[in-house]
């Protein structure tokens, strides 16, 4: 079978124009208040949520996660929602302090990601050894009704 450039010509013509398209147009739900609005709704959360885990609060983290939830630790763990909170909040080590530093959020519809460097230092309370956290963190949230819920999780060693 030949194909000729004439035969080519519509389809690249057609790919080219749908790669263009989404740059011209703004969903109608989108507006720029709105999109403002969700970045300082989310970026409440975080704070609730960086909050939580100092505090090792369970029913705020509980209330911050996705039923659907995947936290990825740095040292390559796993954990699904309830994991993840009953292994933040046994009361195995005391958080000393924790920063987000640098977080920046962009909202992309009903998500939104949020990436920062983690620094934190805490205290294991069976030996009062201490140690500290350097990473850098990717969230991702997920709009729920009128809830921002964090749905994922991923980090890595700096």
């Amino acid at each position: 079978m030949n194909i000729d450039r004439r035969q080519l010509a519509l389809p690249a013509l057609a790919l080219g124009l749908l790669s263009i398209v989404p740059a011209f147009i703004t969903p109608a739900f989108i507006t720029p208040a709105l999109a403002g609005a969700d970045e300082d709704a989310v970026a409440k959360n975080v704070e609730a949520f960086r909050k939580a885990q100092i505090s090792a609060n369970a029913e705020v983290l509980a209330s911050l996660c996705a039923n659907e939830l995947s936290y990825s630790h740095s040292d390559g763990r796993v954990e699904d929602k309830a994991t993840f909170i009953a292994n933040a909040t046994n009361g195995k080590s005391k958080v000393l302090s924790l920063e987000y530093q640098d977080v920046k959020i962009a909202v992309v519809g009903p998500a939104a990601i949020v990436r920062f460097h983690w620094v934190g230092e805490a205290e294991a309370v069976a030996d009062g050894k201490k140690s500290s956290t350097n990473l850098h963190i990717l969230m991702n949230w997920q709009k729920q009704g009128a809830d921002w819920k964090l749905l994922s999780r991923a980090s890595t060693k700096l």
